[in-house]
């Protein structure tokens, strides 16, 4: 096994209620925003991706967030949540003004 690990994260840029016109749903810069991959995780070479869904303020913190898809692991969706939900998102709109939006981030764990 190797000790060096490396993750990656992919945001969707789909809003639970897009069907709403003039929704843009906010959005994160994921190179700045890394989870760190749970100690257990990476002796049991666990890998998967966890979708989750996040309610982001017009301030741009997360209000909510719940576990669409699990991973297939408890510790990585956990790791996931809590370390998404600690960044800093640039907030959505509605009608060109920031406003609180549903936002779904796919973030996937893989081990080199």
């Amino acid at each position: 096994m190797s000790t060096k690990s490396s993750v990656v994260a992919a945001v969707l840029f789909m809003s639970a209620s897009a069907a709403f016109a003039g929704e843009v749903p906010a959005s994160f810069d994921a190179k700045s925003c890394k989870a760190e991959y749970p100690k257990a995780s990476l002796m049991n070479e666990e890998q998967g991706t966890v979708s989750m869904a996040f309610l982001v303020t017009a301030g741009g913190d997360v209000k909510d967030s719940k576990v669409e898809k699990s991973s297939g692991f408890k510790n990585l969706d956990k790791a996931a949540v809590k370390a998404i939900s600690a960044c800093k998102f640039k907030p959505g709109s509605k009608d060109g003004a920031p406003a609180e939006t549903w936002t779904k981030v796919d973030y996937a764990w893989k081990l080199d």
